[in-house]
């Protein structure tokens, strides 16, 4: 096998959602993260990409959609990420369960799992979430958003993602050719149709783990589904390498494709879930101060050309601040 540097977790987890607005609103109004980069699909032009994370754009923190209003609601199913869980500081699920009443959030009870308390919800599109309560270290990755939800409370980057696999034994050896070690299995809990969830550790201290629990229940990608995983592969080197040990798996990853803020590798697992590998720089910073994150629709390389076009194209969106919430309420 090729050597490889162990991936440090999880980079990005990009989706598919309906109505954008309702999108921002809720990633950045409910759950209080902060829209770092506003752009468009860089394989449709006609579509926004959203990208949510904590107040610098770390890597490990990016939920990101596509919304597609004119695509239906999907389904979870084998070959899918099923659910995407957060990290937030101990003691908090108490204020977020308030605040989804406050905030009318679909949710369901804590359950306790590998030793933590997680708290399953929906997004207004159907998409599963969840928060897991976690020791934040003294020296924590994350720098949190503030404008909607107080530090001792906000969410602190990815936690874990979870893959439904019809035959999770490929997928399983994958993720250790990746560099994840296997932590462990215990009986799954919640809405899960497989009777085990084995979970594997990355080196990282932000979104370290991957579950895989087995289901042959079908799915379709649609409004609520995860389109695909990205795994940090810090440099180049590091992607290269890494794009060479999946080839050798017999897997058939893509060349690397420039996504103007990251460089990227895309491919399909054994079990049909889209994986990314992702590079580290130049970031989201790149092409706007830090300050200034989110603020104006950044059209990467060619489409700058082509902005009154797209422009006129795309639904008019408004960005929630804690100025404008206080005067609506």
């Amino acid at each position: 096998m090729t050597d490889v540097t162990p991936t440090p977790g999880i980079h990005h987890v990009t989706c598919v959602a309906g109505d954008p607005q309702r999108n921002i609103d809720f990633w950045v109004e409910t759950l209080g993260l902060r829209l770092v980069k506003r752009s468009i699909n860089q394989d449709d032009s006609g579509t926004y990409h959203f990208f949510f994370a904590d107040a610098e754009g770390t890597p490990g923190t990016s939920m990101t959609f596509f919304p597609w209003e004119d695509l239906s609601a999907g389904k979870v199913g084998s070959g899918q990420v099923s659910r995407t869980a957060f990290r937030v500081p101990e003691g908090s699920l108490d204020y977020w369960e308030d605040r989804f009443e406050e905030y009318d959030v679909d949710y369901d009870d804590r359950v306790e799992r590998f030793g933590e308390t997680v708290l399953p919800f929906r997004d207004p599109d159907g998409l599963p979430v969840e928060l897991v309560e976690v020791e934040i270290p003294d020296d924590e990755a994350t720098v949190p958003w503030t404008e909607f939800v107080p530090e001792e409370s906000a969410i602190r980057g990815f936690h874990s993602v979870t893959l439904w696999l019809a035959d999770p034994q490929p997928t399983m050896e994958l993720l250790e050719t990746m560099g994840l070690e296997k932590q462990g299995t215990e009986q799954a809990q919640g809405d899960t149709p497989g009777d085990e969830r084995t979970r594997f550790v990355a080196s990282g201290p932000v979104g370290s783990y991957v579950d895989v629990l087995p289901t042959v229940e079908s799915g379709r990608q649609g409004h609520g589904t995860v389109h695909h995983v990205a795994f940090q592969t810090p440099t180049d080197e590091d992607q290269q390498a890494m794009r060479d040990a999946v080839r050798s798996e017999g897997l058939s990853p893509t060349q690397q494709i420039d996504r103007h803020w990251f460089r990227s590798v895309y491919f399909r697992e054994f079990g049909g879930v889209l994986f990314e590998l992702a590079t580290s720089e130049p970031g989201y910073t790149s092409d706007e101060p830090l300050e200034d994150l989110g603020g104006r629709l950044v059209l990467p390389g060619k489409f700058e050309a082509q902005r009154e076009q797209i422009e006129a194209n795309l639904p008019d969106v408004t960005i929630p601040t804690a100025e404008t919430a206080d005067a609506d309420d």
